[in-house]
């Protein structure tokens, strides 16, 4: 029975269009207290007094500050630097210093009203430069709350070899993740009196590992679930743990069922961002157009506490020599510490950042030799048997070339591209049309080694005769409670329409590592085949009988049947940390966009006519979920790209609403045009490999390609705005 490669529609989208779904603050939770937080609103400075407003009738509130965290005042990610409480310092403008709770929202926010903090206030560091110039050390000895290298053959040769050396700096800023339902968590008291914290989260087993740590209660005592979600995009993977915990302590404190809602200003001022970039590009290419050096400089700004940064910041460096063919390569990254609020996991994970530089700069020194940036792509594009600059041998499901070479024929690149050069000059033009492209790539799964880690998922037979996935990944709308499904059901030859998804409960089901890095349907899809080997040895009749009503008898019989299985690496997966060298991802997926522009010589404002992606994601589970990916997270670098532009003052966004930040909308989408290529990873289920992050990483760059196509405007900072493509004009033509 086929499930793998058919349009099964998602399991959820009947209960979400028709509104059934209950998302977390429509979770009715009886004689629930609702909660808010008391917050800095300076970027750094001592805490000297915290001031309860004794006028106020406090009897019917309910407040914690760190004192009342009975474990460690941290949440567990790669460090513990991060408080869930601040205690003397803060270090961001809304830091969380006092939580409160009251029988009613409005109670709460008027309780809010009644607590001040006085500060002693200190020099505040706002910026990668200011941090980098060490203004104020606020982190460590340096401010670098991580840094890499990567080095494979020797720069200096490639660059003696050089007929030609371009250099290039390409910068982008907070990107606001601008999900719809904003971040909301419940502590429920249980009968067993225990605790059950619920709500909008990515990653159950994250939470769950803070709140061990911090209440000292083991997971008999707790347990996390994840209600339904209205999106995520990374914005939901680590900061749920601080807000479970704000929960959970006023949960616990007052003996209640505890509720906190975000509304959207306040979302957006404290929750984590994509990380701002510097990245410096040297290259050195003949004039046949080989790549003969790449000399790379990545510098991430992490915010004032590390989060994710040092893997977001792996990620960027071991992707910033992208899909080219370059034996000498030089690549070095640091994360800078500053006041604002922390980044942190962001669709793309520092990728985007990199291919942004790369791609534009790639354009850059195509021009610079006299040629097109469709043949210098081809020509230097990497194909089976090559490496990268990790060293890592690309040994198999390597679709870039044909990628590349559908997107141009489909999108008849080189002929609206030479036409585009030969009138954008044409002044009487009011409309500038232009045609850019990327080429890139995502690595699927944790870097290097990360996935020998425990990842384990099952599938249990229920007493109804259907089978349910159990996974702690969750779904924030991507479709993998329906692709894992489709994935059990062709495993085990059974109908998908008795197979579902077990509601992501730590209680319940397995920890499979965090929802994140592409991983899902390759990593759990491939622990899903195996389970599925192990059932069917158990039911041997599956094909002889009517399914469901085998599974049915088998349950009367025999009862409840789960089997658990590990994830196991590839073993031929070498990585040296270190160093960065060796196999970084156990394999990559690749794409390519042609983005057609069209540009207002008058108003400079940009409109984005149509998008072409061709994708390479080794087997399409369900196709018409791999378009929904891939034209939403275009859509989403279409916004970062032309006007999602956060701007900070003194450590706090200014622009913290949507009528302010600015982000697509319908209107905004271009006519798209998706092509699938199937590339079979042999460790993959199936074949297929990850495609959650990829279509953030090559919009942007497509799009600022076709601008430069349109105008002869090269805009080496995101987001590109009107304004800033007619300052560069009125600079290019010294108009005064």
């Amino acid at each position: 029975m086929k499930s793998v490669g058919k349009n099964i529609p998602r399991l959820d989208g009947y209960d979400k269009v028709t509104g059934k779904v209950k998302y977390v603050d429509d979770i009715d939770i009886p004689d629930c207290w609702r909660g808010e937080v008391v917050r800095s609103d300076i970027p750094y400075g001592r805490i000297k007094k915290i001031n309860f407003d004794k006028a106020f009738d406090w009897d019917k509130v309910m407040t914690c500050t760190y004192k009342d965290i009975p474990g460690k005042n941290a949440t567990i990610f790669l460090s513990d630097d991060q408080p869930i409480l601040a205690e003397n310092l803060v270090k961001h403008v809304g830091e969380a210093i006092v939580l409160i709770a009251a029988p009613s929202a409005s109670k709460a926010l008027e309780a809010k009203k009644h607590i001040t903090i006085e500060y002693d206030t200190l020099d505040s560091v706002l910026s990668i430069e200011d941090s980098r110039k060490r203004k104020n050390v606020i982190f460590g000895k340096d401010n670098i709350q991580a840094k890499y290298k990567i080095e494979k053959g020797d720069v200096k040769k490639g660059f003696a070899e050089a007929d030609f050396i371009v250099e290039g700096e390409y910068r982008t800023g907070f990107h606001e993740h601008a999900y719809i339902e904003t971040q909301g968590m419940a502590a429920i008291p249980r009968p067993d009196g225990g605790l059950t914290v619920t709500g909008s989260l990515q990653c159950p087993y994250y939470v769950l590992k803070t709140l061990k740590s911090a209440l000292l209660l083991d997971e008999t005592k707790i347990n996390v679930v994840q209600a339904p979600m209205g999106g995520a995009f990374g914005g939901k993977e680590d900061y749920p743990s601080l807000l479970g915990m704000y929960v959970a302590l006023l949960s616990i404190k007052s003996g209640k069922p505890v509720k906190i809602i975000y509304s959207r200003d306040e979302d957006i001022v404290v929750t984590t961002k994509r990380h701002p970039s510097i990245v410096t590009h040297k290259t050195g290419v003949k004039k046949d157009g080989t790549i003969t050096a790449m000399e790379i400089d990545v510098a991430f700004e992490g915010g004032a506490y590390s989060t994710l940064s040092p893997v977001v910041l792996s990620r960027g460096v071991i992707h910033s020599a992208g899909a080219y063919k370059c034996e000498n390569t030089f690549c070095t990254a640091n994360c800078y510490a500053t006041n604002n609020v922390p980044t942190g996991a962001f669709r793309g994970f520092g990728a985007p950042q990199v291919f942004y530089a790369l791609e534009m700069h790639i354009d850059k020194v195509a021009e610079r030799i006299g040629m097109s940036p469709h043949e210098f792509r081809l020509k230097n594009c990497v194909e089976v048997g090559d490496r990268l600059s990790t060293t890592q041998l690309l040994k198999e499901s390597v679709g870039a070339k044909e990628c590349l070479e559908k997107v141009l024929s489909a999108a008849d690149f080189g002929k609206k591209w030479r036409n585009n050069l030969d009138t954008c000059a044409f002044k009487h033009l009011r409309t500038k049309k232009g045609i850019g492209l990327s080429l890139y790539m995502h690595g699927g799964a944790f870097t290097g080694s990360g996935e020998g880690m425990k990842s384990e998922a099952g599938l249990r037979l229920n007493k109804d005769g259907t089978i349910s996935v159990l996974t702690g990944c969750t779904d924030m709308g991507q479709g993998s409670h329906t692709v894992l499904p489709q994935i059990a059901a062709e495993s085990l030859g059974v109908p998908a329409a008795l197979v579902n998804t077990a509601v992501p409960d730590t209680a319940v089901v397995p920890d499979s590592g965090p929802t994140v890095a592409s991983r899902t349907t390759m990593i759990i899809g491939s622990i899903l085949v195996r389970c599925a080997e192990k059932m069917k040895k158990k039911l041997p009749d599956l094909k002889k009988r009517d399914v469901k009503e085998l599974l049915k008898t088998y349950y009367s019989e025999h009862g409840e049947l789960k089997i658990i299985e590990r994830y196991i690496l590839p073993p031929e997966i070498k990585w040296d940390q270190e160093k960065h060298c060796g196999d970084a991802y156990p394999v990559y997926s690749w794409a390519a966009d042609v983005a057609e522009v069209s540009v207002d010589a008058e108003t400079f404002e940009v409109s984005v006519d149509k998008l072409t992606v061709a994708v390479d994601v080794g087997r399409a589970v369900n196709p018409v979920l791999v378009e929904g990916q891939m034209e939403g997270g275009t859509l989403q670098a279409l916004g970062w790209a032309l006007m999602e532009d956060c701007i900070y003052k003194n450590g706090k966004p200014v622009n913290n609403r949507f009528q302010t930040y600015i982000i697509p909308t319908a209107k905004d989408a271009p006519e798209w045009k998706t092509i699938i290529v199937e590339k079979p990873f042999s460790y993959g289920p199936f074949g297929a490999k990850g495609i959650g992050e990829l279509p953030l990483d090559g919009g942007a760059p497509a799009i600022a390609n076709a601008i430069y196509n349109a105008t002869g405007l090269r805009i080496t900072s995101l987001p590109i705005t009107p304004e800033k493509l007619y300052s560069l004009y009125e600079e290019k033509n010294k108009i005064k």
